[in-house]
């Protein structure tokens, strides 16, 4: 893999087939509405077939949109899957705020309803996927990641779930993400590891910290995973080429895609400001 994507990866390419974007309503026991997720379908979807499938979160503000409005998830995916370099899978794009009250005017009063989202997501939302969609179920097919404060609930619910999720990540996880000690022992006692464990982050991102924090828990643990530092504040270019090389390793044998060397360089040291932001 590269260390960064080629310049033109998220342009649409008129001479290759492409995927399919569906906006679907499912009912939500856990939260008492009916929610929408966008749903990502390969170019030429079989239901004769069973696809892998991942689950990609938003950052706080935004809504199951944003992986294909603010980012590029779809067409990454199309250029990916005609070049032969990811498995065609399906991608369900949920609404991270999981709650029935409407988004108020100040967006980061909704921080704890991101945390919500875990049993509407296992509960209702991957339920309704399987019985609407040709999906395998096993986890060795069923992915999870996002990013910013969907990045701390890729990591946060994917570790709680590993029987679940075999391919876990984040993309500059927010500081809803759970600390080393509470997320390293959940990996280390789990009879199934993680056959992929993403951490990415801008090097010049602010909230770099927690990303950075869990990549030494895991270095101090032996645990097995990719620390990638894209060159990069809080934005939009650092998760559309986190997901063009995650997506590359996943529902792949492991070791047969070698983890992309980083692109940029971190210390430790706090950084001021270098939160972009989301558009």
């Amino acid at each position: 893999l590269p260390n960064h994507a080629p310049d033109n990866f998220i342009q649409v390419r008129p001479d290759i087939p492409k995927g399919k974007l569906e906006t679907i309503t499912y009912s939500s026991k856990s939260i008492g509405v009916d929610r929408k997720a966008v749903v990502y379908t390969p170019p030429n979807y079989n239901t004769n077939q069973k696809y892998p499938v991942l689950y990609l979160m938003h950052g706080i503000g935004g809504n199951e949109t944003h992986w294909t409005t603010l980012c590029a998830a779809n067409t990454i995916l199309d250029n990916l899957i005609a070049d032969k370099k990811a498995v065609p899978m399906i991608i369900v794009m949920p609404n991270g705020r999981a709650t029935a009250e409407p988004p108020s005017g100040n967006f980061m009063a909704d921080f704890n309803y991101y945390a919500d989202l875990e049993p509407d997501l296992l509960n209702d939302l991957m339920p309704y996927i399987e019985s609407h969609y040709s999906v395998a179920t096993d986890r060795d097919h069923q992915a999870l990641n996002g990013f910013s404060m969907g990045g701390g609930q890729g990591l946060n619910f994917g570790i709680n779930n590993i029987d679940t999720f075999a391919w876990v990540g984040g993309f500059s996880s927010a500081p809803n993400l759970q600390q080393p000690n509470v997320l390293v022992p959940k990996i280390q006692q789990a009879k199934d590891k993680p056959k992929l464990l993403w951490i990415g982050c801008g090097d010049k991102d602010n909230l770099i910290t927690g990303s950075w924090n869990l990549h030494l828990g895991l270095d101090e643990a032996k645990i097995d995973h990719v620390w990638y530092l894209d060159s990069g504040v809080h934005e939009v270019p650092v998760w559309n080429n986190n997901l063009y090389l995650f997506a590359q390793m996943l529902f792949k044998p492991k070791g047969s895609v070698t983890p992309p060397p980083s692109l940029g360089a971190y210390n430790g040291e706090p950084i001021e400001g270098g939160f972009g932001g989301m558009g």
